[in-house]
């Protein structure tokens, strides 16, 4: 078997900046046990397999090091850079067929590629157990708001709180009993941008992700009410970061 990879930094303005993905183009797809383990290989939080489907349009599937997502938006986008840069320069728009419905990629002429995916409305959750446990699990004060949509988020008052989170704690104890996998930390924005975030999932192998595409599925929406804006610069705040 002989592969092309490529790895693709997505919500990078600089180099070694953003979430890596690694992307590989197949002619048709191969077992679902391989790709899990050519995932774990790579050892990044998302690895990308894309098969072509007819001009433009594709099936993408993509693995963490332990697992199949339903959802990904750094790989994603990664993918569609990977399309448009060197197997179809012509191509104006991309369309990718997933677990998550059709996902949209068009090319802009700065570079910032366009993308579109699934926004998600967040469930608040009266809970103050649920606060504390979040905080204990992070050594932190507690959030603000406890939300549950895909993930669990929590929002604290200042973006500082969120930059000295330790992450990612013991927050897997807190995700299991709620049927989720994946933890959301963010807050109001500062140096210009509108909200922070940071993304955990440590039971997928992603003990922190650095720059997290599905997060913003919800964040989107959840800012753009609470601010009243519909344009927001957003900036998650891993180790690595990205916008």
């Amino acid at each position: 078997m002989n592969l092309k990879l490529w790895q693709v930094d997505a919500f990078a303005a600089t180099p070694l900046e953003g979430n890596p993905a690694a992307i590989v183009p197949l002619e048709t797809w191969l077992d679902a046990g391989l790709m899990q383990k050519i995932a774990n290989e790579n050892n990044l939080a998302e690895t990308a397999f894309f098969v072509r489907e007819g001009k433009g349009r594709y099936g993408l599937r993509w693995f963490t090091p332990v697992g199949e997502v339903e959802l990904c938006g750094h790989a994603t986008l990664a993918t569609a850079w990977t399309v448009f840069e060197f197997l179809d320069r012509d191509l104006k728009q991309v369309a990718f067929d997933t677990k998550s419905g059709t996902l949209t990629v068009e090319r802009a002429a700065d570079g910032y590629h366009l993308m579109s995916l699934p926004s998600e409305v967040l469930q608040e959750l009266v809970d103050p157990d649920l606060a504390a446990q979040i905080g204990n699990a992070f050594d932190t004060a507690p959030p603000a708001l406890t939300l549950k949509g895909r993930y669990l988020v929590g929002v604290w008052d200042k973006p500082a709180e969120v930059r000295a989170l330790r992450g990612p704690g013991d927050i897997e104890t807190v995700l299991r009993p709620r049927n989720v996998w994946g933890f959301i930390a963010t807050a109001p924005g500062d140096e210009g941008y509108d909200f922070v975030s940071r993304f955990f999932a440590p039971d997928k192998g992603v003990p922190e992700d650095p720059v997290t595409g599905s997060a913003h599925c919800a964040l989107t929406p959840y800012w753009a009410k609470r601010l009243g804006k519909k344009t927001l610069k957003a900036r998650q705040v891993s180790p690595r970061g990205g916008d």
